[in-house]
Parts: structure tokens; C-alpha cells; sequence
């Protein structure tokens, strides 16, 4: 048997599990209680080499972003609006990847691929909230920037403690909002097809799919309100930047247009990073037989911004690699 005619036999399996689920569920009246999630694959070797490969990215991401945290937090030069919310985004970071990948590493060390609805409500509902919040952060980040560069007299006033906090709480409260209300949403009609989702965490698409109630008009609204938001989002980056590189390309010093340069260039990465993967997130089509693109590409944007971002901010920076080197220093005499 050849492999273009084994991989149009998993699939054909594929396809029969979901419509047997779905009959079984239709006739019996049944209430699914949990999902199964998809492993990434049934070769054991390969379990243990996805599950160790995961471990690693997961360490890496744990690690640098607990840095950051950790070095913002100590080092009293640091304790400026531009790391605190630094730190938030560290935080978000680090919450973000951790609703994902342990779980995935579990699966594929135990063969135990059910998740329960409450479970996976919960995993939607924080997916959305830190997804949502960091967008909202990446905003307050690109107005700090602005207002450092176009407005510097008036940046105390603008950036005050009280400012930054409101700035940070709100960021907060709209991603809690957004997960609420995509939550309350998704879960809102019952579920009456296969309980397999296509995907090795809970996703939105791939949950309504196996909807009793297609279209969910409920989550279409949803969607619709937090795609514009998320648009004016995109928007109001692009024109604080515009308006800094504007400010920039006139500073009669070379040194002050290097300076305020590099200052932004790594939230300007992390914010590229970001969209593109919210970009590919979006646009990638939701199929019935899953295939390893399609894990690869969520792979793509549930773990690589938590384990770029740390790396941005540490090697493009000089004040968090300064603070990182005075952190070793003041250890090394106690090893």
C-alpha cells in the first residue's frame, strides 16, 4: 500500500469516527460531557519526541519570560512605564503558553486525550483572554513609545503611576471580557456531532463545528466585535508609529535617531510577531480531516510569540541585558 492511499484511509477512518459520534449522539439525545483532543500522532517514538521537543520550547519560554519579570522587578532603573508594562506582557506571555502546552505534553505521555467541556471552556476562555489582552497591551505599549518620542515634556504626565495602571487594568478587563463573551458564546448551543475536535487544544472553529446549532450567531457577533476592535488596534499601532519615525527621521542627531530607534525596534518586532500570527491564526481554513499543517500552523501561533517575545526584549536591549549581566554578577559569589 502506498502512502497517498494510507493517508486517504486515515482520513476516510477519520471522517467515519466523527459521523458515528454524530449519529450515536442525534439518535440517543446525548449530552457530551468531553472531548477528545488530537494527538500528534500514534507512533509511541514520536509521542515522547513531540512531548520532549514541547518540554523544551515550554522551559525556554518559562525561563525567559520569569527573567524578564524577575529583572524588571528588582532593578530599580527599570522601574519605568515602558518595563512595567513589560513585565505584563511577560506575564501574559508565560499565562498564554501554559493553557496549551502542558496539556499537550500530558496527552502524549499518558494516551489520555479527553478533555472535559468544562475543562476546554476554561482553556478557550483564557486563550482568548491573554490573546486579547496582549493586543490591548502591544497598544498601551506603542502610546508609551509615542508619547516618549513625540511628546517628551509632557511623558511624566502622560505616563504617571496612576496612568499606568489604569492602562494595565484595562488591558486586563477587555481581554476577561473578550474571553467571557466568546466563551458564553461558543458554549451556548449544545453540541450534537463528534466529540473529536481536529486540533490538540480546544479551538473555536474547530468547536463549532461539532455544534447542534450551525450558524452560531451568537459567536459570529462575537467575533465580528472583537475582529473590528482588534482592527483599531492594528490601526492605532500603525499610526503611533507613524508618527514616531515621523519625530525620529527629523531629530538633528544621529545618535538620538539611533537611540529612539532601537527603543522601539523591539516592540515593533513583538508586535509584527504578534499580527502574524493572529493573521495566520485567522485565515487558516478549518478542515474535517486534520492534517500536519494544520498543526504546525497553530503551532506556529500558540508557541512562538511566548518564546520569541523574552528574546526580543533580552538580546535588543542593552538595559535588560545590563541588568541581566548585574544580576549574574551579584550571584556568581554565592554559587
Amino acid at each position: 500500500m502506498n502512502h497517498r492511499a494510507y493517508c486517504f484511509q486515515e482520513h476516510a477512518g477519520w471522517h467515519q469516527i466523527k459521523l458515528a459520534f454524530k449519529r450515536k449522539a442525534i439518535a440517543n439525545h446525548t449530552i457530551i460531557t468531553n472531548f477528545l483532543l488530537l494527538s500528534f500522532s500514534d507512533i509511541w517514538e514520536l509521542q515522547i519526541l513531540h512531548a520532549v521537543l514541547f518540554s523544551l520550547i515550554y522551559l525556554a519560554a518559562l525561563m525567559g519570560n520569569l527573567l524578564i519579570i524577575l529583572v524588571t522587578t528588582i532593578d530599580q532603573h527599570l522601574h519605568t512605564p515602558m518595563y512595567y508594562f513589560l513585565r505584563h506582557l511577560s506575564f501574559l506571555d508565560l499565562c498564554y503558553i501554559s493553557v496549551t502546552v502542558p496539556k499537550s505534553i500530558f496527552t502524549s505521555l499518558t494516551h489520555s486525550n479527553s478533555i472535559s467541556v468544562l475543562e476546554c471552556a476554561m482553556q478557550i476562555y483564557c486563550i482568548v483572554l491573554f490573546a486579547c489582552a496582549e493586543l490591548a497591551l502591544l497598544t498601551v505599549m506603542s502610546y508609551d513609545r509615542y508619547a516618549a518620542i513625540c511628546c517628551p515634556l509632557h511623558y511624566e504626565t502622560l505616563m504617571s503611576r496612576g496612568a499606568c495602571l489604569q492602562m494595565a487594568a484595562a488591558s486586563w478587563v477587555s481581554g476577561s471580557l473578550s474571553g467571557i463573551m466568546h466563551t458564553v458564546s461558543t458554549f451556548s448551543a449544545p453540541f450534537c456531532e463528534a466529540k473529536v475536535l481536529g486540533q490538540f487544544f480546544c479551538e473555536i472553529p474547530h468547536l463549532l463545528k461539532l455544534s447542534c446549532s450551525q450558524p452560531n450567531f451568537a459567536e459570529i457577533g462575537t467575533t465580528v466585535t472583537t475582529t473590528v476592535l482588534g482592527l483599531g488596534c492594528f490601526f492605532y499601532i500603525v499610526i503611533s508609529y507613524f508618527y514616531i519615525f515621523s519625530t525620529v527621521l527629523r531629530m538633528p542627531s544621529t545618535e538620538g535617531r539611533s537611540k529612539a530607534f532601537f527603543t522601539c525596534l523591539p516592540h515593533l518586532l513583538v508586535t509584527t510577531v504578534f499580527f502574524s500570527t493572529a493573521f495566520i491564526a485567522n485565515v487558516k481554513p478549518t478542515s474535517d480531516t486534520p492534517s500536519v499543517l494544520d498543526l504546525l500552523v497553530s503551532v506556529f501561533y500558540v508557541v512562538v510569540p511566548p518564546t520569541l517575545n523574552p528574546a526580543i526584549y533580552s538580546l535588543r536591549n542593552k538595559n535588560i541585558k545590563a541588568a541581566l549581566a548585574k544580576l549574574v554578577r551579584q550571584d556568581l559569589p554565592c554559587l
